[in-house]
């Protein structure tokens, strides 16, 4: 993507931000042993806290930043965002300050590609910094202050237009197994949406897949309005970890501003996996399928932080749109991320690989996908057309094996009938390419011209 025009002023304001955060004085322990992934240093007991930020300087003075994550007896337990390759024992490790670990996003970021520490990786120049800090874990705002989620949002894909219908500020789950077209999905989410910023966090993605993504899935359109977060599978599980984090406080930056945020994250396994590695690493029980109980206490923490921001009185109650995806091992629907999230969003859309493998994209499920919300902003015409069009789907679904026996003879049932006939142009109206965009009215207009062409409306 050509490199922006930055201004003079933001130049300036970047460069006041980042003298302002300046270390002044520096307290210095010593690396003491490193214990797989955790590394235990001395001298820091009594000034660290849990989430500070440490700087280790490692041969030939390379710096490697970590974070506490614990402490055992007099010793600091850290966890580094980096491979622990080439520490040793009595590497100095110094303590950063509080806004060390803040970030301070600014609106240069839009069409950025960033690593969860902030750090440019797309060779697009330096980031500027914003004035403001923004805390990598806040709370999510108090629910008795928070607005309410707005009006619906057209996602420009017609599979959940109609059948997952979402309103601005609320929060799905994507629940698909590897291989069924999730990745593309995204991209059209990213492309089609109208909203005013997307942030997409790639938690643990291929590394081979990251450029293809950027470049053939997303593309300078989608990009051009984006904040990409990247975290490939090789890196530690601190970092991957962070890089949702960074995604979702990116969100709130552009929420803060009384904007439509779209954040896309793929995926929230991956982002479990590396709260799983971390907990066994610190020596927590093995609990559910392997994974310790903070993984279940954090997945709220985080989930949460999606959706209306606080109301405001003088200006648009901005809003986080969620998607998250999340990857169900062995197709296995009820495994117990897939089941945690399901119970915290407001809706979940089921993409089916028997789907994708009758050649119909994207493969979602339209009838064990639900939004919770869709009653909410849908007037009653659009009700009553999307209950018809899932009785013909599911009535359909429970005759094809009988119609393709023989048992079933032609005009025993009309209602039977009516589903063989109309389903084919349904499923035919779900199909939409990768590049093809729609519109909430359309969507509606087509579907209403299927189901209405045989009443002979």
């Amino acid at each position: 993507m050509p490199k922006k025009r930055i201004s003079l002023g933001k130049r300036v304001d970047s460069a006041r931000s980042a003298i302002q955060t300046m270390d002044h004085e520096r307290l210095v322990g010593r690396v003491v042993s490193v214990r797989g992934l955790v590394v235990d240093v001395a001298g820091l007991r009594n000034a660290a806290a849990v989430g500070d930020r440490v700087e280790v300087v490692a041969r030939e003075g390379a710096q490697v930043v970590g974070e506490v994550i614990g402490f055992h007896g007099d010793r600091v337990e850290v966890m580094t965002y980096h491979p622990v390759d080439g520490l040793s024992g009595g590497m100095p490790v110094s303590l950063l300050g509080r806004q060390q670990s803040d970030l301070f996003p600014s609106d240069c970021w839009l069409g950025r590609v960033i690593d969860p520490l902030g750090n440019p990786i797309d060779k697009n120049g330096p980031m500027l910094r914003g004035p403001k800090p923004f805390a990598p874990r806040p709370a999510p705002p108090d629910a008795n202050i928070r607005g309410r989620v707005g009006p619906p949002i057209e996602l420009g894909v017609r599979a959940l237009d109609l059948f997952a219908t979402c309103r601005e500020g609320q929060r799905l789950g994507l629940f698909a197994g590897s291989g069924v077209g999730k990745s593309t999905l995204l991209s059209m989410l990213t492309r089609g949406t109208a909203c005013d910023v997307v942030v997409l966090a790639l938690v643990g993605e291929r590394g081979r897949e990251v450029r293809e993504f950027m470049e053939d899935d997303l593309g300078l359109d989608g990009l051009a309005r984006a904040v990409v977060v990247v975290a490939t599978s090789d890196t530690p599980p601190l970092m991957r970890r962070q890089c949702a984090y960074t995604a979702t406080t990116i969100a709130e930056f552009f929420r803060d501003q009384g904007k439509s945020v779209l954040l896309l994250m793929d995926s929230v396994t991956r982002f479990c996996l590396a709260l799983r590695e971390i907990g066994l690493s610190l020596g927590e029980p093995p609990a559910t399928r392997g994974y310790p109980p903070s993984v279940f206490a954090e997945l709220p923490k985080l989930l949460e932080r999606a959706g209306p921001g606080l109301e405001m009185a003088h200006r648009r109650t901005g809003q986080i749109t969620g998607l998250f995806t999340v990857l169900v091992e062995g197709d296995d629907h009820n495994e117990p991320v897939a089941d945690a999230v399901r119970g915290i969003l407001d809706g979940h859309v089921v993409m089916e690989r028997r789907i994708a493998e009758s050649g119909r994209y994207p493969a979602i499920d339209v009838l064990r996908s639900l939004s919770r919300l869709a009653s909410t902003c849908l007037n009653e015409q659009q009700t009553t057309l999307i209950r018809r069009a899932r009785a013909i789907l599911s009535l359909h679904a429970d005759m094809i094996d009988m119609v393709r026996l023989g048992a079933y003879r032609a005009g025993t049932d009309t209602l039977v009938d009516e589903a063989i006939r109309l389903t084919p142009a349904i499923e035919s109206a779900l199909r939409q390419g990768r590049h093809e965009r729609s519109s909430f009215g359309q969507a509606f207009t087509q579907l209403a011209g299927i189901l209405g062409a045989q009443h002979g409306t």
